[in-house]
């Protein structure tokens, strides 16, 4: 087998940019906001924030929040037929209806 080269975030160059109007700084209201039990999410990362970053595979997939642990949000998915648990930093998460 061969031994891949690099980190978590390679292979991000695209996936990861931001659009031209989301650039510059970053609302404190981003920062702080609150969810509660059962809210749906959608995962999107923001490159600029590393802390309670999750793996690049999951980037654009949708969740339903199950709990808090710290800061960061306890996040339900489903990926190819099996729950998977992600903990989210708020700035990482997206409300939906």
């Amino acid at each position: 087998m061969v031994t891949r080269i690099g980190t978590s975030r390679r292979k991000t160059r695209n996936k990861f940019k931001r659009h031209a109007s989301e650039k510059g700084k970053i609302p404190l209201s981003k920062y702080f906001q609150k969810f509660e039990v059962g809210d749906r999410v959608g995962l999107k990362i923001n490159s600029a924030i590393q802390k309670g970053q999750f793996f690049r595979r999951f980037h654009g997939m949708a969740g339903k929040v199950s709990g808090l642990k710290g800061t960061c949000y306890k996040v339900d998915i489903k990926d190819g037929g099996k729950e998977k648990v992600l903990f989210v930093h708020p700035i990482h998460l997206i409300r939906l209806k």
